[in-house]
């Protein structure tokens, strides 16, 4: 059961860097890339709601919740070091 705890710390993480990266694309005009990237986000949120919902005991809830949004955070810091190329 644990290995689902740190599988919601990635998944919050990888949510949070492909929003902001989803971000920098509609403020380039990228639709096409911005259009995926809202897919991904989308899919992946209801995802983790849904498995942290019909998986998790009461009293684990919690903790997945905690473990979800520390992943969120660390995926914010990841995504605002990541640099994307300029195209010329």
């Amino acid at each position: 059961m644990d290995y689902f705890l740190m599988l919601y710390f990635f998944a919050g993480a990888g949510q949070n860097f492909l929003f902001i990266l989803n971000m920098r694309f509609v403020q380039r005009g990228n639709a096409l890339l911005a259009s995926i990237f809202s897919f991904l986000v989308s899919m992946l949120s209801v995802w983790v709601l849904y498995d942290i919902i019909t998986r998790i005991n009461q009293s684990r809830g919690i903790l997945a919740i905690v473990i979800y949004s520390l992943g969120f955070a660390a995926g914010s810091f990841v995504a605002m070091k990541f640099k994307l190329r300029e195209r010329s």
